[in-house]
């Protein structure tokens, strides 16, 4: 079986309220067990925000570590799952169910299994 992560893409910019947070919450956790029902998890989590990020950079031998995210944007990296699928298109089909519950973009990506 592959491995594909999903990431949610969460916007920090907008306001989240604490009602809104818990109903979410409450749909992922649904989610998340049918993910574990099915045999499909292998892990999965929320990040904290984005102004919680160190990035280590790397350069000339040496690293550089910052606060913040390294991207400018206003989409960051919410949280993710690492899933175990026959194919895309069962990945693609959980990605549905996980965008749902959270109520945000769900990006799929496939590992790469070249390595193994």
């Amino acid at each position: 079986m592959k491995q594909y992560l999903l990431a949610v893409q969460y916007d920090e910019s907008a306001p989240w309220p604490a009602e809104a947070d818990r109903a979410q919450r409450g749909r992922t956790t649904k989610v998340n067990d049918e993910i574990r029902a099915a045999g499909s998890w292998v892990f999965g989590g929320g990040l904290l925000p984005s102004s919680a990020t160190t990035v280590v950079r790397p350069g000339d031998g040496t690293t550089t570590m910052t606060d913040g995210p390294f991207a400018e944007t206003k989409e960051q990296l919410g949280g993710f799952w690492v899933i175990r699928c026959e194919d895309l298109d069962q990945a693609l089909a959980w990605a549905d169910k996980c965008a749902l519950a959270c109520g945000s973009p769900i990006e799929v990506r496939p590992f790469d299994d070249e390595g193994e």
